[in-house]
C-alpha cells in the first residue's frame, strides 16, 4: 500500500487546543475541553465520529493512524474518525473530515450512535459519544500524512477476517462498530452501494 502525499494533503487539520464537545450520558452538551486533556486519564465524555468509506466494488476503507497520534498511533482503524467543533454538527464535522483526512467529497448516512470507553495503556483513554456513519466514493484518495500512515480499501469479508485473527493491530471502536454495522445495519450499507 502506498500513499498518496501531494502537498495539499499535508495540512495539519488537528490541534491538541481545539475543543472538543463534552456530553452527558445522553449526549446532552455539558462543556468544552481542549482535545489533549479530554484523553487524558480516563478521558471525559465527548462527541466523536466513525465513518466507513466504501467504493462501488463494495471494498471499505481502512487506515493506518499515523505514529504522531495522542492514542493508537500506528493501529489500523476504520476510514475515518475524529470529533466535531463548537457549534458543529455531527454530520457537518463527518464531511469535513473526509475531505481533510483523505480528500474525499462524500454525502455521509447515519447509521447509529453509542457510547464507549477505552483506555490506551498509561496514555490515556477515549470516552466517547460515537456517531457512526457510511458513505460511498470512487474519487482517489489522498491520505493527509499527518493523521494517516497507510490506508488500503479491503473487501468486508476481509475485514471480518482480519479482526478476528488479528485484533491487535486494530483500534477498539472498529471492533465495536464493524460487527454492529455488519449485524445491524447492513441492509443500508447495501442500500448506499446499489444507489
Amino acid at each position: 500500500m502506498s500513499m498518496n502525499r501531494d502537498a495539499g494533503a499535508a495540512k495539519v487539520v488537528s490541534f491538541d487546543d481545539e475543543p472538543l464537545i463534552l456530553v452527558d450520558r445522553d449526549d446532552n452538551v455539558i462543556g468544552h475541553m481542549p482535545k489533549v486533556e479530554a484523553h487524558l486519564g480516563e478521558g471525559a465524555l465527548h462527541r466523536a465520529f466513525s465513518i466507513f468509506l466504501f467504493n462501488s466494488a463494495g471494498d471499505v476503507l481502512m487506515q493506518q493512524r499515523a505514529g504522531a497520534k495522542q492514542l493508537w498511533g500506528g493501529f489500523w482503524s476504520n476510514s475515518v474518525c475524529s470529533h466535531p467543533r463548537r457549534g458543529e454538527r455531527v454530520d457537518q464535522a463527518a464531511k469535513r473530515r473526509l475531505r481533510e483526512e483523505i480528500d474525499v467529497d462524500a454525502e455521509v448516512t447515519y447509521l447509529y450512535k453509542f457510547e464507549y470507553h477505552a483506555r490506551f495503556g498509561e496514555g490515556g483513554a477515549e470516552h466517547e459519544m460515537c456517531s457512526v456513519f457510511a458513505a460511498r466514493s470512487d474519487a482517489p484518495v489522498a491520505g493527509n500524512p499527518n493523521e494517516i500512515a497507510d490506508f488500503a480499501f479491503i473487501s468486508p469479508a476481509r475485514l471480518d477476517a482480519e479482526l478476528a485473527a488479528y485484533p491487535d493491530r486494530y483500534t477498539p471502536w472498529i471492533k465495536m462498530e464493524w460487527p454492529r454495522i455488519r449485524e445491524a445495519h447492513w441492509s443500508t450499507v447495501t442500500g448506499l452501494l446499489s444507489d
